[in-house]
This record gives structure tokens, C-alpha cells and sequence, in this order.
């Protein structure tokens, strides 16, 4: 496949400038994958056929997620009490409305315990105050800060189930590089940030933020595009 052929979503660019050097990504479109399915056969079926030693694909955390089975589901996190008050506070950002979900407070709550997420919560609510966010999700790790789901505007299909991040992420990584040869990293990512989660061998000497750099404007996009996999390829323009 020839760089030419790349194709960006809508309000992404194809090109991008990273470490003084040029780079071009690709977004693959799959199917909508179903809880359960096999990233190594959704990797051979929709990125070997064009992948060049070279290349890096970012895969989202959710498809990777999604095919361990890391679901959690509306009977799991009733909202208490606790979960609907909490929530109220919570601000809503471009992202989406987050930890304002009773049921994302909810998990957090059978997760983390009710006094953790209490006192996250006091402490966000005073570093609000002298304009310092993020407090709760830094406190409550990255467990809670990258639940995913329950939200049903963009994909209705996840409207009633929760995402969580995918389980070892690391050996995710290097697993599918020994099994398909392609090189990969998995990300979690939004349109106010990315965050790695995972890299396979050949990536352990890169830096990153190096990596992060490639991805930082969420190429593969925050709604319904159906694109989890980014190639990235180095090119000389």
C-alpha cells in the first residue's frame, strides 16, 4: 500500500512532523468488534495485508479490551447512593461526561472503596478551586481514568456496558509481534490527551514521548469511525 493511499478521518491529517522527521498514518476501518473476538485474527485479516517492516501500528485500548473480555456490565455497578451524589459534582468535558456517569462513579466505588474515592473527590474539589484538574483520576489511577463505556451518543452499542483497559498490556504487544511480526503499541487516547499503555520489543529502546508524538492528535478519532488501528510510516517528504 502506498502512501498515497492513506486514508485520515474527517479533521485529521495524514502527514505528520515528529522528531524532524515525516510521518505518515494510516487509518484502518474494521468491523464493530464484538466482545470476545481475537485481536490476532483482527490484526492478520485488517493490517498485515499492508504492513512494511518499518511501520508501527497504535491499536486503541478498547479493541484490545473488548476482545479480553473486559466488560463490565450495568448489573455490576447499580448506582448507590454515593455513586449518584458524586457524580453531580463531576465537570463534564469535550471527552465526554466521564466519572459523571453514576455507573463509572459507581465502579470506581467497588474498585478503589467508598473512603478513596471520598477523599479523591474533597481533594479534586479543592484543586478545582486554584484551577488544577485531573486530581480525581490521578489519585484513583489508571484503572478509573481509562474506564470506558455506559455512554451511548457516539455508540449505542455501549450505552449499557463499561470498557475497562486492557489486561497486561506489555505482553499484548509482544505477543501479537511474535505471533503476526507487526510491531505495536497500545494507546489510550481522547481528544484532550493519549496515555501508553503498552509496547512490544522492538519499541523498548523509544522514547515516549517519541511514540505519543505520532499519535498526539488522536488520529484514530473519538466517535463512530470504526478505525482502532493507526499505521504509522516514516516517509521522506
Amino acid at each position: 500500500m502506498e502512501i498515497t493511499d492513506f486514508y485520515a478521518n474527517e479533521g485529521k491529517n495524514v502527514i505528520i512532523r515528529a522528531g524532524g522527521k515525516a510521518y505518515a498514518r494510516h487509518a484502518i476501518s474494521t468491523h464493530f468488534v464484538q466482545s470476545g473476538e481475537s485481536y490476532l485474527q483482527l490484526i492478520e485479516k485488517y493490517v498485515k495485508p499492508i504492513y512494511q517492516s518499518g511501520d508501527i501500528l497504535f491499536s486503541s485500548e478498547k479493541v484490545i479490551a473488548l476482545c479480553q473480555k473486559r466488560i463490565v456490565t450495568e448489573a455490576e455497578v447499580r448506582p448507590g447512593f454515593w455513586a449518584r451524589v458524586l457524580a453531580r459534582f463531576v465537570r463534564r468535558t469535550p471527552a465526554g461526561p466521564g466519572m459523571g456517569l453514576p455507573e463509572k462513579m459507581q465502579f470506581a466505588i467497588n474498585y478503589c472503596g467508598l473512603g478513596k474515592v471520598l477523599l479523591a473527590s474533597v481533594c479534586a474539589g479543592f484543586d478545582t478551586i486554584r484551577g488544577i484538574h485531573g486530581t480525581f483520576y490521578k489519585m484513583l489511577g489508571r484503572e478509573i481514568r481509562g474506564l470506558d463505556g455506559f455512554y451511548g451518543e457516539d455508540i449505542p452499542e455501549y450505552a449499557h456496558i463499561g470498557i475497562r483497559i486492557p489486561s497486561e498490556p506489555d505482553r499484548v504487544c509482544d505477543e501479537v509481534w511474535l505471533k503476526t511480526g507487526v510491531v505495536m503499541a497500545i494507546v489510550d487516547a481522547n481528544d484532550l490527551g493519549i496515555e501508553l499503555l503498552g509496547k512490544s520489543g522492538p519499541l523498548h529502546g523509544c522514547p515516549e514521548a517519541a511514540l505519543l508524538d505520532l499519535v498526539a492528535d488522536n488520529p484514530a478519532g473519538q466517535s463512530c469511525q470504526f478505525t482502532p488501528f493507526i499505521l504509522v510510516r516514516e516517509c521522506g517528504l
